[in-house]
This record gives structure tokens, sequence and C-alpha cells, in this order.
């Protein structure tokens, strides 16, 4: 087990959360538990890959996510079911953990091709589809307007309105029916009973899940063993709070064995779940005293952001970046420490009110 630099003072002593398994070649299924496929998948980003994972059911497999809408991923897809890799087992159902293209995006190919049900939490689903969909100026004009308040440059207003809506081209079309999960539910998969576990703030209703029996928690985007989730505030997010609602959605872990096995979305497999945790917390308050600290002269979150991401950033890493930045002003905000107001150009200022965190 290779343990992963990312150390979490506890007491007297550092704990670090450790590996639990080698990454397999990409597009290669290599079995990860019993009756648990661990599957990589390219990804045409900086963060370039993703896991699915497949349970079986005997008789065919459970699909947990289904990588990117693009070509590419299709032609993989193709292959991996045409050469029978999967023990020459069909896919029997699909469960997508949270509505991001990389989870969702080969879901209605599939769904259609071998007459599967999909099976999501309802707002997940709902914002997918939604988003999918819509090819309304006034969807791209909300985008624009956040950006406008947000203080970026004439440059950068053009590049990401061009942009359109950049989700539609990332997702197959989703599916017009759904069976629903809530938090809560359970049902049997891979051999054993999967309680679903709701996780927010990086999307509006993420579904995790764990196996009591094997000790066993797929923990999607929620519980990353190293990089942190996005926890942006978007122009079509309902959350006033996303990075509130995201530390508050984390502390149901807490109650898991320390010992439990993550299956994770992207990285590898781990242990050490409540250090995980203690990272995620001391990670944000940091982020938080870091986007306070550069708010001590009145600045915008454009200004803001540059200082919190100091590398370039493309286009697509941009919007994250300025999403993040956003979340924690607000969450700033919502403590007392930073005010803002809007000049008369409609840009908003922020400033430190010096209370303490």
């Amino acid at each position: 087990m290779v343990q992963i630099p990312h150390p979490v003072e506890s007491g007297d002593f550092t704990r670090e959360v450790v590996w639990a398994a080698a990454a397999p070649p990409l597009a290669e299924p290599v079995t990860v538990a019993e009756g648990i496929l661990w599957l990589r998948l390219a990804l045409p980003f900086k963060l370039d890959h993703i896991n699915l994972w497949l349970l079986d059911d005997g008789d065919g497999w459970t699909l947990v996510d289904t990588g990117y809408g693009d070509a590419r991923t299709s032609a993989i897809w193709d292959g991996l079911l045409a050469a029978g890799k999967f023990a020459g087992k069909p896919l029997a159902r699909i469960l997508v953990t949270h509505f991001h293209p990389d989870h969702l995006g080969q879901a209605g190919r599939l769904c259609r091709r071998f007459d599967l049900p999909l099976f999501m939490t309802r707002t997940e689903w709902l914002t997918g589809r939604m988003l999918q969909l819509d090819v309304s100026e006034e969807f791209i004009a909300a985008g624009i307007a956040q950006d406008r308040r947000a203080g970026l440059s004439p440059e950068l207003l053009e590049r990401r309105r061009d942009r359109g809506n950049a989700y539609r081209p990332g997702v197959t079309p989703v599916p017009a029916s759904i069976e629903i999960l809530e938090a809560g539910d359970a049902f049997v998969a891979g051999g054993t009973r999967w309680e679903v576990m709701v996780g927010r703030g990086h999307s509006p209703e993420m579904v995790t899940l764990f196996s009591r029996e094997r000790n066993i928690l797929i923990g999607g985007d929620q519980l990353l063993p190293r990089i942190t989730p996005v926890v942006g505030l978007w122009p079509t997010s309902p959350e006033r709070d996303p990075l509130g609602v995201f530390v508050a959605s984390i502390d149901q872990y807490d109650a898991l064995p320390e010992d439990v096995l993550v299956l994770p979305s992207h990285e590898r497999p781990y242990r050490g779940l409540k250090v995980r945790l203690a990272q995620l917390r001391a990670h944000h308050r940091a982020r938080l005293d870091e986007t306070e600290a550069l708010c001590r002269v009145p600045t915008t979150a454009a200004q803001v952001m540059a200082g919190l991401f100091p590398k370039d950033l493309d286009l697509h890493q941009l919007g994250f970046a300025l999403a993040e930045t956003l979340a924690h002003l607000v969450a700033l905000e919502r403590a007392g420490r930073v005010v803002r107001h809007r000049r008369a150009d409609g840009v908003e200022i922020w400033q430190s009110t010096g209370r303490a965190g």
C-alpha cells in the first residue's frame, strides 16, 4: 500500500490515508473486491480519468457511472462490450451518482441501446436533463451576468459567452424516465446490500453507497482521496451556500468505520476515511482564511480568484475556479467575515469585516 502525502495533524502524531489498490490500465476492467470490477476511462480534461464500478448481479452487471459522452468514450464502450470484457455478461442496470457529464455522459446511449433502467436521485436527473436540453439565450445570459458581477475582463466575458452551453456536448440524450433513489433507500447488487447516502455541495443530491456487510463505500466525487471536489456557486444553482452545505453533508460519514474501503470516482481506492474527512474540513477552513485575507482591501471575485488560483487556467478550469471562489466568498459573507456591495457598473466588491472566523 502506498501512502498519500497529505498529512493531517491528530494529537501528537501525523496520520495519512492509505492507497488500497494500484491503478489498472485505462479501459481494462479489474477486480477490486469480490463481485466488484473497477474500470478507469479517460477524460478530455486535466483531470484525465474517471473510475466506474461494476457490481456483479449474477446474470448481469449494475454499472455505477458511465463516462464522458464523447465519441472516444462511445467507441471504448463498444469495444469493451463486443469483446465480452465483463465475463461475457451484459449490463443489467445503470446507476449514476450525479449529473456531471463524466458520470452521466454515456447513460442515455447505453440505456437506449440495451433497454436498461437508469437509477438516480430526482434532483440529479432533473438537473442533467434540464442542462442537456437547454439551448435558450436566457441560460447563456445568466452565466454572463454572474461573470460580469464577478469582474471578469471583457475578453473573458466574450470567450465564456462563445462557449454556449458547455454541458451539452458531454452528455448523450438523458433518458426521460428513471428509477428514483433517495437517502435511506437500499438495494442488493454485487452480492451485498447497499445503503444510499446522499452527498451535497459538489452537486445537489449525489448518490454514495455503503455496504455494511462488506465495509465498502462507493464515494462518488464527495470523498475523493487527494483532490477536493469542486464546490461551486453556479448561475443555475438553487443552493445559497454550497460550501456550508458540503461541509455539513460530509458529517454523516463520520459514523462509518475508519477502515472502510472507499471507492472514489477519481484516483484510487483508499482507507482512512476519518482522516480524509478531517483533511477536507481543514482544507476549506484554510481556503476561507486565504479568501478573507485577499479581501482585506476592496476587491472583485475575479481578483480573489487570481490569488487563490495563481496558475494559468484554461477556459474549462476557469469556470470551476470562479465558482469555487464565489462559494467561499458567500460562505464568508454568511459568517459575517466579509461584506459586499455593487458598483455602478454592476461589479460586486468584497471586503473583510475583520471579524474572526
